[in-house]
């Protein structure tokens, strides 16, 4: 029997294209008694000047992973933020999720060296303060959806989560969610002689909705966006190499109570298997790994909509610079803002609860400060 976030979600009608999700009056306010969960990691972009974007982002998508482990149930509205994630659910899954939270931020201090917020913010407080969470599914692949959020509310709830408000307190020493499924293992995204931009885009200073809408209507076509368009990955999807990325970490969040060696071992193990049918396209009973590729980059969520346009791209420096232009034109007319981060590469984080079932899922954000530094670049 779904749980009542799934029902819900699963009774929307989903958007066919990305640039449906424009559309304000196709989205659907959710339930009044619901909540938002909202996490981040304190001090992001300390820490991946530092080098440490794989562990900052892996906490980030945790969340995610945990809530739909603890779940049993993928059909939950979710966005990932770069340092951190939101997700929109009813009062029960709310109950049951609140203490996967608290062991989330457990792990991240104990395992990553990451200190980590989490809360749970009514969305009865964010309607009262004048924003809402009003939710719409995006088809990108027969088996996955993302989530579109408007209304603000998203970005106020992480507001008061910073402010302290709504917090979850840390689990006691030791205690660690369920993260099976939860890796960074395929090589950094990147395409020679281009850049890798993370852009977020939302309302200007006029706070002209419709205004704001036709402005991002031009943007996607100028971005090369129509259609399925637009993906920093290559079709045949990320490419694998040896050692495995991240496979440290991986072995830090989703080891439990097992020993650090022995998980590790095993990791390894499984690993030699992956990377011999990578390379050479050898299938394995139901596993395709070349058809498991291709999924991997329709699944991966590379432009999003969340209180804005949120995009992790490829521009080539002529490209870049076009774009720049019409970007600060739009600004200056107060139809927008917007905040960029340009750098060489990207990385992925991935939820795989089964390598035989397409509904995997894979995260991108910017390697040289992503989603966290063009949030800080965002120009009224």
């Amino acid at each position: 029997m779904p749980n009542q976030t799934a029902q819900f979600v699963q009774a929307l009608p989903v958007a066919g294209r990305f640039a449906d999700a424009l559309d304000a009056a196709a989205y659907v306010p959710v339930p009044e008694g619901w909540f938002i969960a909202v996490t981040d990691v304190v001090r992001s972009r300390t820490h991946i000047a530092e080098g440490r974007y794989k562990a900052v982002n892996m906490a980030g998508v945790a969340a995610i992973s945990a809530a739909m482990n603890e779940l049993g149930c993928g059909d939950l509205p979710y966005v990932f933020s770069g340092d951190g994630a939101a997700l929109a659910l009813a009062p029960e899954e709310a109950r049951a999720l609140e203490p996967v939270l608290a062991r989330l931020v457990t792990m991240a201090r104990e395992e990553l060296s990451l200190d980590m917020r989490a809360a749970l913010v009514p969305v009865r407080r964010l309607r009262a303060d004048g924003h809402d969470v009003r939710l719409r599914p995006v088809r990108v692949s027969h088996r996955v959806v993302h989530f579109a959020f408007a209304g603000g509310g998203i970005t106020h709830a992480d507001r008061l989560m910073k402010q302290g408000e709504y917090r979850v307190d840390p689990a006691a020493p030791g205690q660690r969610p369920n993260l099976a499924g939860l890796s960074c293992r395929w090589l950094p995204v990147q395409a020679p002689g281009r850049h890798i931009v993370s852009l977020i885009v939302e309302t200007g200073r006029l706070r002209d909705e419709p205004r704001f809408e036709e402005s991002v209507a031009r943007l996607l076509p100028l971005l090369g966006m129509e259609g399925s368009g637009g993906s920093p990955l290559p079709a045949q999807g990320p490419g694998v190499g040896w050692p495995a990325v991240g496979l440290e970490l991986e072995a830090r969040v989703t080891r439990g109570a097992v020993s650090l060696f022995v998980h590790r071992m095993k990791l390894r193990l499984g690993l030699v298997l992956a990377y011999v049918l990578f390379r050479t396209g050898l299938r394995l009973g139901a596993f395709d790994p070349r058809h498991y590729q291709r999924t991997t980059g329709l699944n991966t969520d590379f432009r999003k909509f969340h209180d804005g346009l949120r995009l992790t791209i490829s521009l080539a420096p002529a490209e870049l610079e076009t774009v720049t232009r019409w970007l600060e034109d739009e600004r200056l007319a107060g139809a927008i803002r917007y905040g960029m981060c340009v750098q060489d590469r990207a990385v992925l984080t991935c939820y795989v609860p089964s390598m035989t079932d397409d509904a995997h899922l894979h995260f991108l954000d910017g390697a040289g400060g992503g989603y966290a530094a063009a949030s800080s670049a965002l120009r009224d």
